[in-house]
């Protein structure tokens, strides 16, 4: 796990590697709540911070799954903007876009993660910015009920 943390002016930012394990996912979900946390005061139990952890753990999730080369960890970046937090995993497979949400999750075990995320963040997307990697990105709000 390696890590790089900047402050400056409305933005904190922070971006960690993990192993695409099991594991590296959990270690990502728990680390992004804390985070989280930190940065806005909120309390663990939270909606938002729960929200922050069901999209990390989605995001986390798809890319250990589909994203994923032998030997190759995924990178998870937090990005503190001033109304919400963005969360951003990049893998190492772009040719692997996420498939079109549809509103009728899929038959099976398995496909409804991109569909929570969907429900769940403000806003989500994928960006292929070089020719190794994809991010696949969302925007949870940092308010809470009420205010």
């Amino acid at each position: 796990m390696t890590q790089h943390q900047l402050t400056g002016g409305t933005r904190t930012h922070l971006t960690l590697r993990f192993s695409s394990t099991r594991r590296g996912a959990r270690l990502a979900r728990q680390l992004a709540v804390q985070q989280f946390t930190e940065w806005t005061g909120l309390p663990y139990d939270s909606d938002p911070a729960r929200t922050v952890a069901l999209v990390t753990a989605e995001l986390a999730a798809n890319a250990i799954r589909h994203g994923s080369l032998p030997g190759r960890d995924f990178r998870l970046t937090l990005l503190a903007l001033p109304h919400c937090l963005r969360i951003e995993v990049t893998d190492t497979r772009p040719e692997r876009l996420p498939p079109p949400v549809t509103p009728k999750p899929p038959d099976g075990a398995s496909g409804r993660g991109l569909l929570l995320v969907r429900s769940y963040a403000d806003r989500w997307g994928c960006t292929v910015d070089d020719a190794y990697t994809k991010t696949v990105w969302a925007e949870v709000s940092c308010r809470t009920e009420g205010s």
